[in-house]
């Protein structure tokens, strides 16, 4: 029993030292990149007492204001895993993903739109940077086809890779429309998750602009002026999980200027958007579970099988061997016992052809005749003396001088 006991732990060793090996290096990247199947999750920042630019068009009238109030901004992710399987190129394959992006902006008090965009894009599964797709678009008109391979994204968008570094990174700038640098300025602790914080800063960067866009504004706001342009600032610090490259907190404090060539400014937009306490909670949240995850496949579970497959090992080796043992001992003790219980041999006793004859007569004459030799039928040894009855038995000659007597 021990020994069966015993060749099953030192093979369920072998098996979990197999799985400990193979945990970190096979399993553990497969958890460590965007999955296909990822659910979608939404984001919500607000901006309180923000100024933004409202157009409204009401028939051939349009009416353009820079009114004040809190905005909500909700961007919700889809992936897209039948896209991601039949529209991705060869190189792509396997390594990125497709995503389709929803923003919509909102007064707090009246939901009234202040903007929309709407996105489809493909990032690396890794890295989480922007992959080169010719199918990806952007439309910030809310309204209408928008044509495919409209924009070229780069950098890191929507999050930065599994296992971010303490370094700088490449984001981009959807106003912009390229990525810039986003300087890695220290950690910090949000709702107990040690966060990676980024800063990114534009200065009086020149929008690109329709002119007839253009013209409208300056028409508005600078009758005397002839042209003009939209200067945009924005200061975006992003906090970040490093284990899974997840936002867990964003700021925006965005700044917009109409600047003609004669007049004076006019501030578009003044906002400073913030995660909700929500969003980072729930980002928090999710970015625990993912933690749990990839540390309980890549370190705690190849840690853990590994010290019970070494227990089981050296168990089922020492139960092995001892079973061994015994049976040795016992198989030395059973032949003790069979040899104990044989009966002895006299070493005294010799090898016996034919077993004497001893009868009660020959006994009797041994004790009444006198002893003849050592064998009773042997004539005994010649003597002067003595004389036989017996005619058969020839007399002794007497000697020279002796006369004969009868």
């Amino acid at each position: 029993m021990k020994l069966r006991v015993g060749a099953a732990l030192f093979g369920l060793g072998v098996l979990l030292l197999v799985f400990a090996a193979g945990l970190p290096f096979y399993v553990a990247p497969a958890v460590t990149k965007l999955p296909y199947d990822l659910e979608p999750t939404t984001s919500i920042a607000e901006a309180k007492n923000a100024r933004f630019l409202k157009i409204t068009a009401s028939g051939s009238s349009v009416s353009i204001e820079v009114p004040q109030a809190t905005l909500l901004s909700n961007v919700e992710v889809i992936p897209q895993p039948d896209d991601t399987k039949d529209r991705l190129p060869k190189e792509l394959t396997g390594d990125a993903v497709i995503w389709d992006v929803y923003q919509t902006v909102r007064r707090a008090d009246n939901e009234d739109v202040v903007s929309q965009y709407s996105t489809e894009l493909a990032l690396y599964r890794i890295s989480g940077a922007a992959a080169p797709w010719k199918d990806q678009w952007l439309n910030e008109t809310g309204a209408g086809e928008t044509p495919v391979g409209n924009v070229s994204y780069s950098g890191q968008i929507y999050k930065f890779p599994f296992g971010t570094g303490k370094r700088d990174y490449q984001v981009f700038d959807r106003d912009l429309k390229r990525a810039l640098p986003a300087k890695f300025t220290g950690t910090e602790n949000i709702k107990g998750v040690e966060a990676y914080r980024f800063e990114q800063r534009i200065e009086n960067e020149a929008l690109t602009t329709p002119e007839s866009s253009l013209q409208t504004l300056i028409g508005k706001f600078a009758p005397g002026a002839t042209s003009g342009q939209i200067v945009y600032s924005n200061t975006r610090t992003l906090w970040v999980d490093p284990v899974t490259g997840s936002y867990l907190n964003v700021r925006e404090q965005q700044r917009k200027e109409l600047r003609p060539n004669t007049g004076t400014p006019t501030v578009l937009l003044d906002a400073d958007f913030n995660y909700t306490d929500e969003t980072v909670s729930n980002s928090v949240k999710t970015a625990k579970d993912n933690r749990f995850k990839i540390g309980l496949i890549s370190l705690w579970g190849p840690i853990a099988a590994g010290v019970l497959g070494l227990i089981a090992l050296v168990a089922g080796a020492w139960l092995v061997t001892r079973a061994n043992g015994a049976s040795a001992r016992h198989r030395a003790d059973a032949a003790a016992a069979a040899s104990a219980a044989a009966p002895a041999a006299d070493p005294a006793q010799t090898r016996v052809d034919q077993e004497p004859v001893r009868d009660t007569e020959t006994v009797e004459q041994s004790r009444t005749e006198p002893a003849g030799g050592p064998l009773t039928d042997e004539i005994p040894p010649a003597s002067t003396n003595w004389k036989s009855e017996d005619p058969t038995v020839p007399t002794q000659r007497p000697a020279s001088g002796e006369v004969e007597q009868r």
